[in-house]
Order: structure tokens, then C-alpha cells, then sequence
């Protein structure tokens, strides 16, 4: 599927090794940067020939570049620049949006299909809404390969978006602490039932807490990536869909909506 077809995704947002290819370099006195691994998360038209696109990169994290000439019929680009296909791409300039210079498909890589496409697409909207510009984050970029591989390798969607969500919230450095209670700073007992606050973490829950309650258990296993407990899988569920929806200032999430409705994720 064409990455111009991803309108999923709102136009106005702007373990397994990444890609083979050339690891990026110091950018050169125009800007210049090439070879960078990288995956398109979303693009939407500009002008009448050219595309803007939303790019996931492992050294420079996301990047807007304007493809020139990409929506024409005999453009290089014009096949290449497509979801979920690991890419080596090159590009110049210092301003917000740079010009793409070439993008060439690595391979190596399953496609997604069916549910699991819909589960790339959710991945990607969460990384146009949660990334900042021009912010490096190499492990999250390794997690996001890890993960359309696990997806395209039909491993279970509810255990593979939980670890990536987490994973996100982590490496943008909003993740709050589940392992201990901020009220007491004392570990969190399994058997304990508790409510998250999104700034600071875990605290004993009390009859008066809006939020989901969730059991001690649940956020210990969390931290460990241990999501094998069925109730691990559902109380998650609800803790990072309204800790997801507190980060994003309450912008609603398209993809997440069709998941529910399709998969119940």
C-alpha cells in the first residue's frame, strides 16, 4: 500500500537489527546526509508532482522531507516510498522540512497484511504524534523494526503494541515509574491494587480514583515485558490507552479506533 494512501493518519502531522545499509554520517556544511535507515510514517501531496513525507530514521529520528517529483509516472520515488519498507535514503538542507535526494528499498523484510497492517498503521500514527522533529531515538527506531517483524511474523498483537507502546513512552521520557508507589516510595506488592498518576507513577488506589485500577502484578509484569497473564493483557490494555490519551493532550487516535472496533486492541 502506498504510503499517499495512509489517510489514517491526519494530515496535518506533519532484538532485531535495523536495515542493512550505510549507518548515517555527520551531516556535511549543506546539511547533507546519506545512507541513513529509515521508514516512511506517513505522507500527503505538495504542489502538483511532489510529496511531503514524514520520515522514521535510525540516527536523526523524524524527519520531514519534501520528495520533488514523486507523484510522477516514471519517478524513481514514486515506487520506493512506500510504508513499512525499510529504506536507505539520503537528503539535504537545515530548515524544517529538507529536500529528499534518493531512497532506495533494502529489503529484508515480511510485509504486513490484514489485521497486521492496521497494526502498522496505529504504529505509525502513535510516532507522528508523540516524536518531536529532528529527536534521535536509535533504540526506539531498533524496537519499531523488532516490532513489524513480530507483527508480520503473526505474533500476538495485543503483547507486540503493549511492549511498543511502553517502549515508546520510554524513550520519550514520559514513562512514569510502575514499580514503586510515589505516595510511600515502597515497592509495589502484586497483590495491591493501584491507580497510575501520568506524571508520577504508581499509588494505592482509593474509592475516589477516576482512572483504571490496576494490580500490582500487572505492573510489575509491565515492567518486565511480561504481558503472558491474561489479566496482565487486559488491565495494560486500559492503563495504556489512558496514559497514551494523557500524552497526546486528548488528540484522538484514528487507527486505535478501527482496532477496537476490528480487533478489540
Amino acid at each position: 500500500m502506498a504510503s499517499t494512501d495512509t489517510d489514517l493518519i491526519d494530515n496535518e502531522q506533519a532484538a532485531t537489527p535495523a536495515p542493512a545499509g550505510r549507518r548515517g554520517r555527520t551531516p556535511s556544511r549543506d546539511g547533507r546526509v546519506t545512507g541513513q535507515p529509515g521508514f516512511v510514517l506517513h505522507s500527503y501531496p505538495y504542489k502538483e508532482t511532489s510529496l511531503i513525507v514524514d520520515m522514521f530514521t535510525r540516527d536523526y529520528g523524524r524527519v520531514g522531507l519534501v520528495a520533488k517529483g514523486a507523484k510522477r509516472p516514471l519517478s524513481k520515488l514514486r515506487g520506493v516510498l512506500q510504508t513499512f519498507q525499510p529504506l536507505s535514503v539520503s537528503w539535504s538542507g537545515k530548515s524544517e522540512l529538507r529536500t529528499l535526494i534518493d531512497a532506495e528499498w533494502v529489503g529484508g523484510m515480511l510485509p504486513l497484511e490484514k489485521n497486521s497492517l492496521l497494526c502498522g498503521f496505529y504504529l505509525n500514527e502513535l510516532l507522528v504524534k508523540l516524536l518531536a522533529r529532528d529527536d534521535p531515538h536509535p533504540a526506539l527506531f531498533d524496537h519499531y523494526v523488532a516490532t513489524l517483524n513480530e507483527l508480520a511474523h503473526d505474533e500476538p498483537a495485543q503483547i507486540v503494541l503493549r511492549k511498543f507502546e511502553r517502549a515508546l513512552l520510554k524513550q520519550t521520557g514520559v514513562a512514569a515509574d510502575l514499580s514503586r508507589s510515589t505516595t510511600t516510595r515502597d515497592a509495589v506488592e502484586p497483590g495491591g491494587q493501584y491507580a497510575i498518576d501520568p506524571e508520577r507513577g504508581a499509588r494505592e488506589a482509593q474509592d475516589s480514583d477516576q482512572g483504571p485500577i490496576v494490580s500490582g502484578k500487572t505492573l510489575l509484569d509491565m515492567e518486565r515485558g511480561d504481558y503472558g497473564d491474561p489479566q496482565t493483557q487486559a488491565q495494560s490494555k486500559q492503563l495504556m490507552r489512558y496514559l497514551l490519551a494523557y500524552h497526546l493532550g486528548g488528540a484522538p487516535l484514528n487507527t486505535r479506533q478501527i482496532l477496537i472496533d476490528l480487533m478489540q486492541l
